[in-house]
C-alpha cells in the first residue's frame, strides 16, 4: 500500500508544479499586456506572490472553503447512526488514525466527496438523496470510495489544486473582462510609444488574451486527467476495503439513473471530487473526452461486477484490462496478489417499511441542520417546528394539549 501511496504523491507533486507553471505564465504575459514586456517580470512575482498566498490558504483552511462552498454541514452521531457505524467500520478497515468528520449536503441528487490536507484532518460528505436511496451495503462501498481517496493521500492534491484552479479562473476572467470592456486597451496607449511600441503592445496584448483563454482549459484538464485515474483507483479501494463491490456497482447504478435535478452547489472546480461527476448533462461523456471529470459510470460498474475471484488490487487491475482492454491504471508494486476473497451480501431487509424510515430519517436530518425544533408531546407525537415559528406555544395536533414552545430549552434531537 506504502507503494501506491507513493505514487500518489509524486504525480500530485508533478501535477501541482504544472498547475504552479500555468499560474505564473499567465501572470507573466497579463503583466506584459499591462505593462509592455519588461513589466512581465513584475506579473510573474504577483503571480508567485498569489500562489504563495493560495498554497498557504488551501493548507490551512482549504478543504473548509470546499465544504461552505458546497453547502455541507456537520452532523453528530445522533442524527445518523448508521452512516456514522459504516464510516467507523471502514476507518478501520483502512487502518486510518481518527475518523473523519461527517457532513450533510441537503440536496436531493445522490452523491458523495472526501477533503482534508490529511488522514488526521480528513472530512467526508454526503447529499441527503444519498442516504434516502442507499441500503447499508451500497452506503458502506460509497463512503469505502471516499476512504480511499483519504488512505491513497488524493485529498490534498484535490483541495489545494481546487484552490489553485479557481484563482486561474478568476484570473482569466478578470483579465478578458478588463479587455473586453476597454479598461486596459485605448488606442491612446498603444500610440504613445510610437508605431514599433505601438505594434509590440498589441501583439503582447494578443497573447495574453490566448494565454487567459488557454491556460483555464489546460489547467482544468491536468486536473480532470488525475481524478479519472483516481476515481478508478478508488473503486478499487473501495472493493477491497469492503470485499464486496457489487455494493459500490449498485451504489453507482442508482446514481446514474436517479431523476432528481443537478446538484445545486456543483461547479467546474468542485466537480472532479464527487464519486461521480454532478453535471448532468455530462453523464453521457466517454473517457476519451479531455472534458470529463470522471470516468464513464457503465465501465466503473462493468469493472467492479467482473472481480468474480478476489477484491485485490491484482484482480481489479485483471477487471479493468479485461473491460477497458486498456493497460492499467493500478502502478505495479500494487499488483502483488493478496488473497482477499468476496463476501455475501448484508442481511439487510428491502421491504417498504424499511425505505419510509429511511426516507423520514434523511427528513428528519434535514430539518435538523436547518434550524428546526424537534418537541415531544405526552401523546408521543414529535412535532417539528420551524425555526421562523413566532409564537412561544404550539397545540398538538394529536391531543390538543398546548405545549411551550423555548427554543434554547426544547428538545432539538429528532427520535429515531
Amino acid at each position: 500500500m506504502w507503494e501506491l501511496i507513493s505514487a500518489n504523491k509524486r504525480n500530485s507533486i508533478i501535477l501541482m508544479v504544472l498547475m504552479a507553471a500555468t499560474l505564473l505564465i499567465l501572470g507573466y504575459v497579463i503583466g506584459a499586456a499591462y505593462a509592455g514586456e519588461h513589466a512581465g517580470f513584475i506579473g510573474l512575482i504577483v503571480a508567485a506572490v498569489i500562489w504563495f498566498i493560495l498554497a498557504m490558504v488551501s493548507l490551512s483552511s482549504g478543504d473548509q472553503i470546499l465544504l461552505n462552498a458546497s453547502n455541507a454541514r456537520q452532523i453528530t452521531h445522533a442524527d445518523h447512526p448508521q452512516l456514522f457505524n459504516i464510516v467507523e467500520e471502514m476507518k478501520i478497515a483502512a487502518g486510518l488514525p481518527v475518523i473523519p468528520k461527517i457532513y450533510i449536503i441537503p440536496d436531493p441528487a445522490p452523491n458523495a466527496f472526501a477533503t482534508g490536507r490529511n488522514p488526521q484532518s480528513a472530512s467526508v460528505a454526503v447529499t441527503a438523496g444519498l442516504l434516502g436511496r442507499l441500503n447499508r451495503d451500497e452506503l458502506q462501498g460509497v463512503i469505502a470510495h471516499e476512504m480511499s481517496h483519504i488512505l491513497h493521500r488524493d485529498i490534498l492534491y484535490v483541495t489545494v489544486a481546487g484552490i489553485m484552479l479557481g484563482s486561474i479562473v478568476l484570473m482569466s476572467q478578470l483579465f478578458l473582462r478588463s479587455t473586453f470592456y476597454g479598461s486596459m486597451g485605448s488606442r491612446r496607449r498603444f500610440s504613445s510609444g510610437g508605431k514599433g511600441s505601438g505594434q509590440a503592445m498589441l501583439v503582447m496584448l494578443v497573447i495574453a488574451l490566448i494565454a487567459a483563454v488557454l491556460a483555464p482549459i489546460m489547467a482544468q484538464l491536468l486536473y480532470f486527467a488525475l481524478s479519472r485515474k483516481r476515481e478508478y483507483l478508488a473503486d478499487a479501494g473501495s472493493a477491497r476495503l469492503t470485499r464486496y463491490p457489487e455494493g459500490l456497482a449498485s451504489a453507482l447504478e442508482k446514481i446514474a439513473g436517479d431523476p432528481s435535478p443537478q446538484l445545486a452547489a456543483a461547479n467546474t472546480v468542485t466537480a472532479p471530487m464527487y464519486i461521480v461527476n454532478p453535471f448532468k448533462k455530462a453523464a453521457g461523456m466517454s473517457l476519451s473526452d479531455l472534458t470529463s471529470t470522471h470516468p464513464p459510470i457503465s465501465e466503473r460498474i462493468k469493472i467492479l461486477r467482473s472481480m468474480g475471484s478476489g477484491v485485490s488490487f491484482k484482480d481489479y487491475s485483471d477487471s479493468f484490462t479485461q473491460v477497458t482492454h486498456r493497460k492499467t491504471i493500478v502502478p505495479p508494486a500494487a499488483l502483488t496478489k493478496e488473497d482477499i476473497a468476496l463476501r455475501q451480501a448484508g442481511e439487510e431487509a428491502k421491504d417498504k417499511l424499511r425505505r419510509e424510515n429511511q426516507m423520514r430519517q434523511v427528513g428528519d436530518i434535514m430539518r435538523k441542520v436547518n434550524q428546526f425544533v424537534f418537541l415531544t408531546c405526552l401523546c408521543g407525537l414529535v412535532l417539528k417546528i420551524p425555526p421562523n415559528y413566532k409564537s412561544d406555544k404550539v397545540q398538538c395536533p394529536r391531543c390538543k394539549r398546548i405545549l411551550p414552545l423555548n427554543k434554547n430549552e426544547a428538545v432539538t434531537e429528532p427520535r429515531t
